[in-house]
């Protein structure tokens, strides 16, 4: 009799898991029977959204600092990196017939910059190993005789498996599949969890009325944001609710968790990074004539436009008229942050099953031949190229790790 394999969630981490376990099973001549199992009426939605945008696939870091960036799951994270990295990742987009290209930031893109090509030719490739695809088949749990229990149109669809692997994804985006309320079936198993919170998001700012009317969507570009023992140099935007952007989201976690801890979060930010103090400070104390205040700091320090309105919003008057407190304000303003956007905006999660219930191959260690992998788990991963091929390698060392199960069944 053939093994059973059901893979649930035709994301990122599923797919890459159906990839390489057709592949083990050519080499390895085994009888099995490979099935993805999907939620939606289509597979890879998540892929598909972010492929909108450009789908950043991986970055072209040397692979210790590439590693070095998942902290504090970095070592974690190492051996299966170490397995299925940014370089195997590029060698599959390039035998999905895309070439990828290395942009300025180091994030490394498809030729065509989409999600489209890619999953259609990969969908081709699975379906020729053999691997079956099954739609609008929602998981619901197990039922009493343990059988996988699915909802579907045709209504509840129970099956069988040898092995398992959950990669239903995080509860970001909803709309696009995934809910996060797999959560309460797992615990019910005695799986330990945490609840999904936000991660790589925006956070909310008391800003006036008239700021919003007339910055929100602006970006403040080429600025270093401080929270604690943390930096980040980038850019962010002005939204009506607050922040958000690539500099936000590298101090989200930290945010964040300040946050839920209670205590008060001041962010701060230096408008002119590439000043030192004294050097601000020498250049506001220059004579200022008849010049307006506002055209002075724009000679002075090109301060101008929406970095001149976020010094006015978040300024004392008092410190306004001090160009010692001035140039220490340039240096450090003070943004308090008041709460992070809700989850179902944020760019991805953490929380999720604890590392701890896994073994090294991602087996539950209380219900072998079940896997998990992917955003499902309690771990978290910076934007910029990482949270992808983080997935394809969870993914990939579970099909490693269900090939081998069912090789000493």
């Amino acid at each position: 009799m053939p093994k059973t394999i059901a893979i649930i969630g035709a994301g990122a981490a599923g797919l890459m898991a159906a990839d390489h376990l057709s592949e083990l099973m050519a080499d390895q001549e085994r009888d099995w029977q490979i099935t993805l199992y999907d939620a939606m009426p289509t597979p890879a939605r998540k892929l598909m959204m972010a492929g909108k945008s450009g789908l950043n696939l991986t970055h072209a870091q040397p692979i210790d600092e590439f590693i070095a960036s998942y902290s504090p799951y970095a070592d974690w994270m190492a051996p299966m990196i170490r397995e299925f990295g940014p370089r195997e990742v590029r060698s599959w987009s390039y035998a999905m017939g895309q070439s990828t290209f290395e942009g300025s930031s180091g994030r490394v893109f498809p030729k065509s910059m989409k999600a489209s090509p890619l999953l259609r030719r990969h969908f081709q490739h699975l379906e020729k190993r053999g691997v079956k695809l099954v739609t609008r088949h929602r998981w619901q749990g197990w039922t009493d005789d343990n059988a996988l229990l699915f909802e579907t149109p045709e209504g509840q669809a129970t099956i069988r498996a040898d092995a398992v692997l959950l990669a239903l994804g995080g509860p970001t985006w909803p709309r696009l599949g995934t809910d996060g309320n797999f959560l309460s079936v797992l615990e019910e198993k005695g799986i330990a969890c945490s609840p999904y919170r936000p991660a790589n998001c925006g956070f909310e700012v008391g800003w006036s009325k008239q700021f919003i009317q007339q910055w929100a969507g602006e970006p403040v570009k080429s600025v270093t944001l401080t929270f604690g023992d943390r930096q980040v140099h980038g850019d962010f935007v002005i939204t009506r609710y607050g922040i958000e952007g690539s500099a936000v989201y590298g101090l989200s976690a930290p945010l964040r968790d300040a946050l839920e801890a209670g205590a008060p979060v001041t962010l701060q930010i230096d408008l002119r990074s590439h000043h030192d103090l004294d050097e601000v400070k020498k250049r506001l104390d220059q004579p200022r004539g008849k010049q307006s205040f506002a055209n002075h700091i724009r000679k002075r320090l090109h301060l101008k436009g929406v970095q001149a309105a976020l010094l006015k919003e978040c300024t004392p008057r008092e410190v306004m008229n001090d160009m010692g407190k001035l140039a220490q304000a340039i240096k450090a303003l003070p943004i308090h942050v008041t709460a992070p956007r809700p989850l179902e905006e944020a760019i991805s999660c953490a929380g999720g099953v604890h590392l701890s219930e896994l073994g090294d191959d991602l087996m539950v260690k209380r219900q072998p031949g079940l896997f998990i992998a992917g955003e499902m788990l309690d771990w978290e991963a910076p934007t910029g190229g990482y949270l992808l091929p983080a997935c394809m390698s969870q993914g990939h060392h579970a099909a490693l790790g269900i090939g081998r199960y069912l090789n000493e069944l």
